[in-house]
């Protein structure tokens, strides 16, 4: 409980970085630059690794050999967390992260409903009376969201978080079976899947710049600003999912709690979102909020 808690804290001020980064940006630019920093880091660790030996580094920062198989394995997971990240980033550009932050705190509920499909896990009455409070809470959420002008029905934004949203719960599920079913160590999970994506990243970066270089392309549309909250977005992404991991790597654990308590990050965003960027209508925001952490504590229990 305390990994994913504090999987949660890390994860919303990575909420946080991202809007920064992305409000009025270029999205491409950004997830290209935030991904090679993490892959930079954790190359630099595999490569020290290789030459020193794995006793040269904590156990929970080892990387154990892979098969070629493997590699595809984790390959196929940069692949779908590119995927959601590239539809979420755009998503967070054009949504309040005040909006943004709960639609994606709904993922426990794809979570539960993948892990009761398809690893067998069996969620109690109390936890599917969570996943009807957190549902209620999400439509509070879309009746607030209209009073600045955004139909949860019809905005494209919405729908476009929602598929992101979707795409993170299989991802999860997925973790699951990396870290139990094939045994990969939370560490070699992480490297690899951060070296990964980086070649996953760069097609659309490519894209956007040969977009900019037509004379009838909006510049202003494609404009790029470096932004140093660009580089703490991967460092406090490997942060919350080291915990992530780790938490998940135990043979008790169930994915569908540790992925609830994750999204308590929803927390750090709504604060982030009245003290930083200044939102509006963060009072009827905040009771939408607490209906969903009160169907996360449900889920938990």
């Amino acid at each position: 409980m305390v990994l994913s808690l504090a999987s949660a804290s890390l994860l919303g001020v990575y909420d946080v970085a991202k809007k920064v980064s992305v409000r009025e940006n270029a999205v491409p630019i950004v997830l290209l630059m935030s991904v090679s920093v993490g892959a930079t880091i954790w190359s630099a660790m595999l490569i020290y690794q290789s030459l020193a030996g794995n006793q040269s580094l904590p156990a929970w920062l080892a990387v154990d050999p892979i098969t070629w198989a493997g590699h595809g394995l984790l390959a196929m997971k940069a692949v779908l967390v590119g995927t959601s990240w590239t539809l979420a980033f755009h998503a967070l550009k054009a949504l309040p992260l005040s909006i943004a932050a709960p639609i994606r705190s709904t993922s426990p509920l794809w979570t539960l409903l993948l892990a009761v499909s398809y690893l067998g896990e069996r969620p109690t009455g109390q936890q599917w009376a969570g996943i009807a409070v957190v549902l209620i809470s999400f439509w509070a959420m879309s009746v607030v969201g209209r009073k600045e002008g955004i139909r949860f029905s019809t905005n494209r934004a919405v729908f476009v978080m929602i598929g992101a949203t979707v795409l993170g719960a299989v991802s999860s599920i997925y973790d699951k079976v990396l870290l139990q079913e094939y045994e990969f160590s939370p560490a070699t999970v992480q490297a690899w899947f951060s070296v990964y994506l980086l070649p996953v990243m760069i097609p659309m970066a490519w894209k956007w710049w040969r977009d900019r270089q037509r004379p009838d392309t909006d510049q202003a549309a494609h404009a790029f600003e470096f932004r140093v909250s660009i580089l703490w977005i991967s460092p406090l992404l490997l942060a919350a999912d080291m915990a992530y991991f780790t938490a998940l790597a135990d043979p008790d654990a169930l994915v569908s709690i540790v992925s609830a308590l994750r999204r308590t990050s929803v927390l750090v965003a709504l604060v982030a979102g009245s003290r930083m960027i200044g939102e509006q209508n963060l009072k009827r925001k905040a009771v939408c909020v607490s209906g969903i952490l009160f169907g996360v504590f449900l889920l938990l229990l």
